[in-house]
């Protein structure tokens, strides 16, 4: 049987990529240290690709492409970051974040993203102070030394909150209109 060309191909993970893409790119503009796309594409990702292993992996390749623009862009200081602990630790961070996007899926609504996203953002705070503090030779490997390293990251965290935060509104909000205007992306995605 002769299927249309038409048929045969699904824009909805296509337009899905696009955008997560896009929003990773932005880290290459000037912005406030930790506002970042970071985890709200994890969240998009993971609440809307139909296949939760594009899930994870197009919200990970479009940070490590980001990622390695930004070295190419700053160079040797930038690329000591690439492979270190801190580099996994964001890495797992998106991981689990587009896990906790599988929650979201056919459920997305404003409270509901807001309770995700600030979620997603205090993961983030955990999981990378405590491998700051693990790497890093500042901290001491005491509870004093836990402590201090987020203490240290205080003030990133309303960054980091705020990020996720705009970033969400941009990319689910934004998905929202497209999928009202062409209603083909309802049918190829959660």
């Amino acid at each position: 049987m002769n299927r249309p060309v038409a048929a045969a191909f699904a824009p909805g993970p296509l337009v899905l990529a696009g955008l997560i893409i896009v929003a990773a790119l932005t880290r290459l503009l000037p912005h406030p240290p930790n506002v970042s796309p970071v985890e709200a594409i994890a969240l998009f990702g993971g609440a809307y690709f139909a296949s939760r292993q594009w899930a994870a992996v197009v919200p990970l390749l479009a940070l490590l492409v980001s990622d390695l623009a930004l070295g190419a862009i700053h160079g040797a200081g930038y690329a000591s970051y690439l492979g270190s602990v801190s580099f996994w630790s964001v890495y797992a961070c998106v991981a689990l974040s587009v896990v906790l996007g599988f929650g979201l899926r056919g459920k997305v609504g404003g409270a509901r993203l807001l309770g995700y996203a600030v979620t997603g953002s205090v993961l983030f705070f955990a999981v990378t102070n405590f491998a700051a503090w693990l790497s890093d030779p500042l901290y001491p490997k005491t509870a004093g030394g836990l402590v201090a390293a987020y203490i240290a990251g205080i003030p990133f965290f309303r960054w980091t909150l705020l990020g996720t935060l705009g970033y969400s509104a941009l990319l689910f909000g934004g998905f929202a209109v497209l999928r009202r205007r062409a209603p083909a992306l309802r049918l190829q995605t959660v």
